[in-house]
């Protein structure tokens, strides 16, 4: 458990109330990076202040009135979420910096261009994101936030998420150096191994990593692995 001297303070405001957390300062790097994680082994103090420097506690009635549950982790998981938390302005330009990216990453992964077949880069997803005026919360779940990215995507770009199944085929002599590849992207789901001693997987990924899991088993295969979209 943190020093409380080292702790960092959670915020919201809620129903004529303040309540406040104290939390471990490397909560900052878990938000930043996406990652679950189990609030209340993060929390310096488990309780809810009204004011977390003064130890003042607000009244029961009110945190059950603002919070629904007297429930420590649900409660500091809500001040997270739809409060704020005490950090400088570069650390706030990481977190914002970092989730845009991976909501960039993540669509261009799973996500194609409908008419053309294809995905679309990140450059011009990033481009659609800034002209639609998309702004992130750091705190708020990645999968929301890329919710709203695609719903503001949609009137800009012809967009939707889509998964693809292909044939992959490599020498046999390649298979063992691909297979980390090969599985980083997905399970494959059936799989042969042909008379001339070729290996033959069938596999569903997103469509959007199609150009990239090609790119590199040719790159790992010097040019004879084969993918093709079923």
């Amino acid at each position: 458990m943190v020093n409380l001297d080292d702790a960092i303070t959670a915020r919201l405001e809620s129903h004529g109330e303040t309540f406040e957390i104290l939390l471990d300062p490397a909560v900052f790097d878990l938000i930043k990076k996406g990652k679950e994680f189990d609030i209340v082994e993060y929390m310096a103090v488990e309780d809810v202040f009204k004011n977390a420097g003064k130890g003042t506690r607000p009244a029961e009635d009110k945190i059950k009135e603002a919070f629904g549950t007297d429930e420590i982790g649900e409660i500091a998981r809500k001040i997270v979420e739809k409060g704020e938390i005490q950090i400088t302005a570069e650390q706030r330009k990481e977190m914002l910096d970092a989730k845009r990216q991976q909501v960039i990453t993540y669509i261009a992964a799973n996500a194609i261009n409908p008419q053309t077949r294809t995905p679309h880069p990140p450059l011009r997803i990033q481009m659609a994101l800034e002209e639609a005026k998309f702004h992130v919360d750091p705190f708020k779940p990645l999968d929301k936030e890329i919710d709203e990215a695609m719903k503001l995507l949609r009137p800009i770009l012809p967009i939707r998420f889509e998964k693809s199944r292909i044939a992959i085929k490599l020498n046999g002599s390649d298979y063992g150096r691909c297979f980390d590849e090969i599985v980083h992207y997905g399970i494959v789901e059936r799989e042969e191994w042909t008379a001339d001693g070729s290996w033959i997987g069938l596999m569903e990924i997103p469509a959007g990593l199609i150009t990239e899991i090609t790119d590199k088993l040719r790159n790992k295969t010097k040019g004879t692995a084969t993918v093709k979209l079923i």
